[in-house]
């Protein structure tokens, strides 16, 4: 498949010496998006050639955009503290990080398998062994959408007040509707479509999962039921439950626990 890939790369310098390198990346996918997607990428300050570096995949949560997680944390900071490259797509506001089943849907999760995840390999030495990902509300459902689909891909998963089932979202009636069809108890697609119905498919891969969400939160309830079905299927999960409702001021505290959790559960090759 053709890309239209164009590249702007800027140099920040904090002291002297230092440079920072942030990308920004533009991929146009002529057949899954039949638009253009927006990448930013944080590389850790230092890079030792001949080195594999972790990756995390951080998907931003619904109207949001690729550049909504820098504003709320400081991703070179955490690039250079664990060592982890950083990409934060764009999840075109409201794709839910999904393939519709509507033919004249976006199919976001082909992008992000055959389009994103090989340019970013392609051209960032990342360590195929250690690739994570996470996200918040919408990016929440995405990341632990796209393990439990695709778990040969990630070492682990994340996700901070993530709608787990998609039932209980404040957009099952509009923009949810419009990938998955109308909102109702028959529309077996809302189940089907559910990452806490598929936790099967996670059984005995000892994969490294986290997840939370705050307690004011409308979504804690999603959370409960993920954390439920994991003790049932006896898989090993870090589940956070504490103070706080579905906001930035949130997640851009409990994101950081996020990138600690997967440092500590890096794969030694």
């Amino acid at each position: 498949m053709r890309l239209a890939i164009s590249l702007c790369l800027f140099f920040f310098y904090l002291g002297v010496g230092n440079a920072y390198a942030q990308d920004t990346l533009t991929i146009f996918s002529k057949t899954n998006l039949r638009q253009t997607d927006s990448i930013l990428v944080f590389s850790p300050k230092t890079i030792q050639k001949d080195r594999k570096y972790p990756a995390v995949y951080l998907l931003h949560g619904h109207s949001a955009n690729y550049k909504s997680w820098s504003k709320l944390t400081d991703l070179q900071a955490l690039a250079n503290q664990y060592g982890f490259i950083i990409i934060c797509p764009d999840g075109l506001k409201k794709s839910w990080y999904l393939n519709s089943p509507k033919a004249d849907s976006l199919q976001y999760e082909s992008f992000f398998l055959k389009e994103l995840m090989p340019h970013i390999s392609n051209r960032y030495a990342i360590d195929p062994k250690n690739v994570f990902i996470t996200g918040a509300s919408m990016g929440g459902f995405g990341a632990m959408w796209l393990m439990v689909n695709h778990p040969d891909l990630f070492a682990g998963a994340g996700s901070t007040s993530g709608v787990l089932n998609l039932r209980y979202s404040a957009f099952r009636k509009t923009t949810i509707a419009y990938l998955l069809g109308e909102y109702d108890d028959k529309n077996q697609l809302y189940d089907d479509y559910s990452p806490v119905n598929k936790l099967q498919s996670l059984q005995k891969l000892n994969k490294a999962l986290i997840f939370d969400t705050g307690t004011e939160d409308y979504l804690y309830i999603t959370s409960k039921q993920f954390r439920q079905k994991c003790d049932e299927l006896k898989i090993k999960a870090t589940y956070i439950a504490q103070p706080g409702g579905h906001t930035g001021g949130y997640w851009s505290q409990s994101i950081l626990k996020h990138f600690e959790f997967f440092s500590n559960h890096l794969v030694k090759n």
